[in-house]
């Protein structure tokens, strides 16, 4: 194996243990979410990601990058949160083409509810995590990652 290929397998495994860690940690919040709050994991990424926002709403596009989900898919979950009452839609004052996303009182207190869940559960796998020799360097440097962010 040439220089090359040791670089290809060195980023192949840092993403299978990328993917690893993610997918503990996932399967562990849609367990406790669903449990607690009937909320998906991604549900609760656009719950949390309008409560950050100034104004708490945000263009649909916006929303799309902060789930990682495609135009049709987030549109499709904020259907269902918006059958649920947990957000509505609003039309941009300045572009009318624009449609902005934003939580409704139900939507926050369902956040409020949901969030110490949330970080107790992450907390948890996250511990889980660090206890599998392959996955904790990878969890001993997200608190720098986010030092640098």
């Amino acid at each position: 194996m040439g220089i090359k290929d040791d670089a290809v397998e060195v980023r192949a495994q840092g993403w299978r243990t990328l993917a690893a860690l993610h997918g503990l940690i996932e399967g562990e919040l849609e367990r406790s979410l669903q449990a607690e709050s009937k909320l998906s994991v991604v549900e609760y990424t656009v719950l949390d990601a309008l409560s950050r926002q100034d104004g708490w709403h945000m263009r649909m596009q916006q929303l799309a990058r902060a789930t990682a989900l495609s135009a049709s898919a987030t549109t499709r979950l904020v259907n269902r949160l918006e059958d649920r009452a947990l957000l509505t839609r609003i039309l941009c004052a300045d572009d009318r083409r624009g449609i902005y996303t934003e939580l409704t009182p139900s939507g926050i207190a369902l956040l409020e509810e949901t969030r110490p869940v949330h970080d107790a559960t992450l907390e948890r796998a996250l511990a889980e995590a660090q206890e599998i020799p392959e996955l904790a360097a990878l969890v001993d440097a997200l608190p720098r990652l986010h030092a640098t962010a």
